[in-house]
């Protein structure tokens, strides 16, 4: 911040982090520096659009010239769309949102340095252009997406992932692994349509293509390797420090190529909670954890999606376990979907989106919630009508 010239300096968390070491390293840097700054603290886990504004209002009131953003995706999240609304203060808030929700103007405004230092290792949020909140009118997640709002420096570092519970090591790594697959089986870039003619106007997603590829399958591989060890042991720093690289190269990936159902499927699940509360969230308001809301339907879409790209399915179920050297190429979308189960059954994850508190009846506002989703869905290799999802969520009820 020094050598970027920073005179007033914008420092956002959230209430549990700013009482944790990795507030405290930053704060300690900032005086030992001598940075004039704010500390912003109100973050919401789980941010809807009112926590958003007022993020912004306070970042519009500060007159900010830098960013840094401590915290999960929540707060490095909050952190870029307050930083891209004070610096275009004279927008609408739904001017940046994604459409067709809001208006999914492409960002033409200069935005101040942000600087991302991530405590959790999932969302990858300190390399991607995406912000996503919970939109309280429609019950339903949605987000900004622009390559503008991305952070300008991330900071690694895997101490910063001590403080983390087990549960949240547990769910943040879900959103990992589901970055992983998704990004590797999503639409090829050169099938996705509209491809616009100016670069200011393409998607944040492009579809899988082979620069993704590769950070996909290697944070595939970082998960197989070390997410059990990193929940079942919080001492052992060498997976909890694999895992924290593997979310900012599964963030590269996805956030290049996009993801597709598992995330798209999961914003009204987490929408439409209603009173269930995870182990290990220290909240006062009911909450699905993002990575679980994305993995409890991950089965049920591997199995729908292989079809299309059966050789990727395959090759995923294989690096997460499975013996396939007598798989049919055809089984490709069931074996993976079974390595899946296994591996949330040994990880203790609740059974299936019943055990989270929905039911049958409500599965027709669960598709409603995932029509809006048009910047995720289309993206999934193989199309899906409204019968479709609800077969879909109707296979998530019960995993085991």
């Amino acid at each position: 911040l020094q050598n970027l010239g920073a005179r007033r300096v914008c420092l956002m968390t959230d209430k549990n982090l700013s009482k944790l070491p990795p507030v405290n390293a930053v704060l300690n840097s900032l005086a030992k520096y001598g940075i004039n700054f704010q500390m912003y603290d109100n973050v919401r886990v789980e941010p809807t659009d009112q926590s958003f504004l007022d993020a912004i209002q306070f970042a519009k009131t500060g007159e900010f010239d830098a960013y840094v953003a401590v915290g999960g995706g929540s707060v490095i999240d909050t952190c870029k769309a307050a930083n891209l609304y004070a610096a275009s203060p004279t927008s609408e808030f739904l001017d940046y949102v994604n459409a067709p929700i809001g208006k999914g103007k492409p960002v033409a405004v200069p935005l101040k340095p942000l600087i991302a230092v991530p405590t959790t290792s999932g969302t990858g949020s300190e390399t991607t252009g995406v912000a996503i909140f919970d939109f309280k009118e429609l019950k339903v997640k949605t987000g900004i997406a622009s390559r503008a709002i991305k952070p300008t420096l991330g900071i690694i570092d895997p101490l910063h992932t001590l403080s983390m519970p087990e549960r949240i090591v547990a769910n943040s790594g879900f959103d990992v692994l589901c970055h992983a697959l998704e990004s590797y089986t999503a639409l090829p870039y050169n099938m996705r349509s509209p491809c616009p003619s100016n670069p200011i106007n393409r998607p944040a997603y492009q579809g899988s293509n082979p620069i993704s590829d590769v950070w996909a399958l290697h944070a595939l591989r970082i998960v197989a390797k070390y997410l059990k060890r990193a929940i079942r042991n919080p001492e052992d720093l060498e997976a909890r420090a694999n895992m924290h690289l593997a979310s900012a190269f599964a963030g590269i990936g996805f956030g290049n190529a996009g993801v597709h159902l598992c995330h798209g499927m999961s914003y009204p699940i987490s929408g439409l909670v209603k009173t269930y509360k995870p182990k290990d969230y220290n909240v006062d308001h009911s909450l699905v954890p993002h990575g679980l809301s994305v993995v409890l339907t991950s089965p049920a879409v591997f199995a729908f999606t292989a079809q299309v790209h059966p050789e990727r399915h395959l090759e995923a179920a294989e690096i997460l376990g499975a013996d396939i050297r007598t798989a049919r190429i055809k089984d490709a979308g069931f074996i993976l979907a079974d390595t899946l189960r296994k591996f949330l059954f040994d990880l203790n994850v609740d059974d299936g989106l019943a055990a989270i508190g929905y039911s049958k009846a409500d599965i027709p506002a669960l598709v409603k919630g995932t029509l809006p989703q048009e910047r995720v869905t289309k993206l999934s290799p193989r199309p899906q009508t409204e019968e479709d999802l609800s077969a879909l969520f109707e296979a998530s009820m019960k995993l085991y």
